[in-house]
C-alpha cells in the first residue's frame, strides 16, 4: 500500500508542485530579507494574500474576480503548450499564438464591429493558422519547432503592433476601449458579476476556460485521436508503420495548440479588461507563464487548472509589495522566481522515482539475502 501510493502519478504530481511552491516563496524571501530584512515578512506575506490584503469584503471579492480573469487566458496557454507536448512537441510559440489572438479579437471587434461569438472565432482560426505555420515547417522540413516557434513570437508582436495602430485612440498608444466602440464584443458576464461585487469584467470566459481543460482532458485519455496524436509524438517512424498519418498529426497538434492560445487571448481581451499598446517591444508573458503552468500542474489538464490560478494568484498579490521599501519591480521579481521554479516539477519527480526505484532494489536485495541466510541454516 505504501509503495503504491508514493508511485501514484497524482501524488508525486502533488508533492513535486508543493516543494516547488515553498522553494520559490523561500527563495523570493531570502531575497527580500538580502534587499530589505525589515519588511521582507510583510512583502512575502502580501504576495501570497493577493486580494486578502484589503480588509472590506466587497474588495477582496471584486479584486479575486479580477485574478480570475486574467487566469482564464492563461490556462488557454497552459492547455496550448500542454496539448502540443503530449503529442512531443514544446510549443515556444504559444505566446505568439496568443498575440496574433489579440490582433484578430481586436480588429474584428474595433475595425469590423463584429459581435463577440465572432471576434472569438476569429481569434481561434488566425491562432490556429500562425500554429499551423510551425507544424507545416516541422511535418515537411523537418524545421525545430522551438525555432520556429520563437521567430513567429516575434513576427506576431510586430504584426500586431502594426495592424491594431488603425483602431488606437489618437492620443495614446493603447486601443480604443470595447465599452465605448463596440459593447457588443463584450463577452457576456452569464451573471457571475453578481457573485463578485460587480465586477463585470467577470465573464463566461472562466467557466468555458475549465470546461475546455476538462474536454482536452477526456481527448488526450480518453479518444483515439488522442491516442494517435500522443502515440506520433512518442516515435512518429513507429506511428507511420502503425499506419497513423503522422505529419497530418504534427500539424493538426500545433493547429489545435494555436487555437487554444488564441481563444486565450479572444478571453482577455474582449473583457475589456485590458486595451493592447501598439508600442509592444516584448512578447507577452501570457505565453511563457503558461509553460510553468502546464509543468506545475504535472501535465495534467485539470492540475493545469489550479496551477494557473496559482500562478496568477501569486502574479497579482505581488502588486501589494510595500513599494516605499522595496522598488516597483520586486513584485515581478518574486512572481519569477516561483514561476522559474515551477519547471522543475518534471526533474522533481524523476528523482522521487530514482530514490523510490533504489530503495525498492535494497529491500529486494535485502529480502533475497535474508531467504538466502534461511536456506542456508536449514
Amino acid at each position: 500500500m505504501k509503495k503504491s501510493f508514493w508511485k501514484n502519478n497524482a501524488v508525486q504530481s502533488l508533492l513535486a508542485s508543493l516543494i516547488c511552491i515553498l522553494l520559490g516563496l523561500l527563495i523570493g524571501y531570502i531575497v527580500l530579507l538580502c534587499i530589505n530584512p525589515a519588511g521582507a515578512s510583510g512583502a512575502i506575506m502580501a504576495v501570497i494574500k493577493n486580494f486578502m490584503n484589503y480588509s472590506r469584503a466587497s474588495l477582496q471579492l471584486k479584486n479575486f474576480g479580477a485574478t480570475l480573469v486574467k487566469t482564464a487566458p492563461l490556462l488557454m496557454c497552459a492547455l496550448s503548450v500542454l496539448f502540443a507536448y503530449k503529442a512531443g512537441l514544446f510549443n515556444i510559440g504559444a505566446a505568439g499564438q496568443y498575440t496574433v489572438g489579440i490582433c484578430a479579437s481586436l480588429y474584428a471587434a474595433l475595425a469590423w464591429h463584429w459581435s463577440w461569438i465572432a471576434c472569438m472565432l476569429f481569434a481561434i482560426l488566425v491562432g490556429a493558422l500562425w500554429g499551423t505555420i510551425p507544424g507545416l515547417l516541422k511535418a515537411y522540413c523537418n524545421v525545430n519547432v522551438v525555432i520556429s516557434g520563437i521567430m513567429l513570437n516575434w513576427i506576431g508582436l510586430y504584426s500586431t503592433n502594426m495592424i491594431l495602430t488603425k483602431v488606437k485612440e489618437t492620443t495614446s498608444p493603447y486601443t480604443f476601449h470595447l465599452a465605448t466602440e463596440n459593447p457588443s464584443a463584450i463577452l457576456p458576464t452569464l451573471g457571475l458579476e453578481k457573485l463578485f461585487s460587480g465586477n463585470d469584467k467577470v465573464t463566461l470566459a472562466i467557466p468555458l476556460s475549465i470546461l475546455l481543460a476538462i474536454a482536452i482532458s477526456v481527448i488526450l485519455e480518453k479518444t483515439r485521436f488522442g491516442y494517435e496524436l500522443k502515440a506520433t509524438g512518442g516515435n512518429p517512424n513507429a506511428a507511420k508503420y502503425a499506419g497513423m498519418a503522422e505529419k497530418r498529426n504534427t500539424i493538426l497538434t500545433l493547429a489545435i495548440a494555436g487555437a487554444l492560445a488564441g481563444l486565450g487571448a479572444a478571453l482577455m481581451y474582449l473583457t475589456d479588461f485590458e486595451q493592447w499598446q501598439c508600442t509592444t517591444s516584448s512578447v507577452p508573458g501570457m505565453g511563457f507563464s503558461g509553460i510553468a503552468a502546464t509543468f506545475l500542474g504535472g501535465l495534467n489538464p485539470i492540475g493545469t487548472i489550479f496551477a494557473s490560478y496559482f500562478i496568477q494568484h501569486i502574479t497579482s498579490g505581488g502588486a501589494f509589495v510595500d513599494k516605499t521599501m522595496y522598488c516597483s519591480q520586486i513584485s515581478d521579481l518574486i512572481s519569477s522566481l516561483i514561476i522559474y521554479l515551477c519547471g522543475f516539477v518534471l526533474f522533481l519527480k524523476t528523482s522521487m522515482n530514482s530514490i523510490i526505484a533504489r530503495n525498492e532494489e535494497k529491500r529486494a536485495a535485502a529480502a533475497k539475502a535474508a531467504a538466502q541466510a534461511e536456506g542456508g541454516d536449514r
